[in-house]
């Protein structure tokens, strides 16, 4: 196994882990600025997480292209976190 898959490997499980805790915490405090912020921190990690795994497509696609995709979308999470973020504080 080469280091790439290991590291995928290993961000995967962190993701899901992630995804697990926040998805019952949803369950639990739906509803209200608690409920809408988990919405915001879900859209966000899984919006991270196909920022790191376009790095699967390298065989396919060009260094340039696989980077304008990965930052691409690193920013659209960072858009949602903090244009998300800026609508719950003002309400």
């Amino acid at each position: 196994m080469t280091i790439k898959i290991t590291v995928l490997c290993f961000t995967l499980i962190i993701y899901i882990l992630i995804l697990v805790a926040f998805n019952k915490a949803r369950t639990k405090y739906a509803g209200g600025k608690v409920g809408a912020v988990i919405n915001l921190i879900l859209i966000t990690v899984v919006l991270l997480f196909i920022a790191d795994y376009v790095r699967m497509f390298d065989t396919y696609l060009s260094e340039n292209i696989l980077f304008m995709l990965q930052s691409f979308f690193r920013a659209a999470a960072l858009a949602v976190l903090a244009f998300g973020g800026i609508r719950i504080a003002g309400e």
